[in-house]
């Protein structure tokens, strides 16, 4: 971890917290998290683009007759494929800033971009904690859950630390401080 890092982390604990467990996500594993954005970016920028042309008639526009704005109504469709399609890029460069802490008093992901970013899990908010582990031992832990109205209703969406390269110490420090264990 570099010591920009450390700085930032040390700059976030709390009186008497102590840090016990620090990791930072693979940004591989980050960048592929967003892989099925970025499929469906795929049909959604070539149908822009087709939708596009067919609105100008599948010609080049002649500006000495005027010049038809309508083509113009695909390019919002058009940029939101490019981002959807730059997705993993954006997320391969969200986890080289990002880092995990876990103290003797909470859990948080510290996010340091033009902005920081804290999001903090006291023990309270630990719910069902569930590693799912790679052969190298990486791998994702969840321990959270966040809620999302939409228009049918509430999602409930998995919370944690992704991509982790050793998940299951994160796990056992993530017990403890939850309380199950005492260390």
């Amino acid at each position: 971890m570099n010591n920009s890092f450390n700085q930032d982390i040390q700059n976030e604990l709390n009186h008497r917290e102590v840090m016990k467990w620090s990791g930072r996500p693979k940004p591989r594993a980050f960048a592929a998290s967003s892989l099925i954005i970025f499929l469906f970016a795929i049909p959604w920028t070539a149908f822009s683009i087709f939708w596009i042309f067919a609105a100008s008639g599948f010609q080049v526009p002649d500006f000495d007759e005027g010049f038809d704005f309508f083509p113009l109504f695909g390019l919002p469709f058009l940029f939101i494929g490019i981002g959807m399609l730059l997705s993993p890029i954006f997320m391969y460069s969200k986890a080289k800033k990002t880092v995990y802490v876990i103290t003797n008093q909470r859990a948080f992901q510290l996010y340091c971009g033009k902005r920081k970013k804290v999001k903090s899990y006291a023990p309270e908010e630990i719910g069902h904690i569930e590693r799912i582990e790679e052969q190298d031992g990486s791998g994702n832990l969840y321990f959270a859950t966040e809620q999302y109205a939409t228009k049918r209703g509430t999602r409930e969406v998995k919370v944690g630390f992704l991509g982790i390269s050793d998940v299951k110490m994160a796990e056992t420090r993530l017990v403890t401080l939850k309380g199950l264990t005492n260390e």
